[in-house]
């Protein structure tokens, strides 16, 4: 129920709840998906990789929701007793919970791609033709 170093890492989608202990650099890489880690000694930010994600303590709502329906199901399916316990005490173990989801993608549109610098080229080049073969055929004429 826990995971090891790089948990997480270059994660593009999905749901993945953690119950036990956590390995370094969690989420590096992460860009997509959300991920939940219980947390009851506090120690969880510290192993995990900030570059592209943000943290926050869950609440109760719709990720608080989804995290006990996720729970909920890994119980069923594995007879969990870590995982009973906190739906057991739900109220208790929630606040120790942390919500890791990635930051939205930045897309730099202010630079030009090599795409399409190669595309602009070809445009120059072909507008140059053009006006040689225009100044071509006005001197024949």
């Amino acid at each position: 129920e826990g995971i090891g170093d790089h948990g997480c890492e270059y994660m593009t989608s999905g749901v993945v709840v953690i119950l036990g202990p956590v390995g370094r650099n969690f989420a590096a890489g992460m860009s997509a998906g959300q991920a939940f880690a219980y947390d009851p000694a506090g120690r969880f930010p510290s192993r995990v990789n900030h570059e592209l994600v943000t943290l926050s303590r869950v609440a109760d709502g719709t990720s608080a929701d989804l995290l006990r329906d996720v729970i909920t199901r890994h119980v069923a399916a594995t007879q969990s007793r870590l995982g009973q316990s906190l739906l057991d005490r739900w109220d208790q173990a929630l606040p120790d919970f942390w919500q890791v989801v990635p930051y939205p993608p930045q897309v730099d549109t202010s630079t030009e791609t090599q795409i399409d610098a190669e595309r602009a080229a070809k445009r120059a080049a072909a507008r140059e033709r053009t006006a040689r073969r225009a100044v071509a055929a006005s001197n024949r004429g």
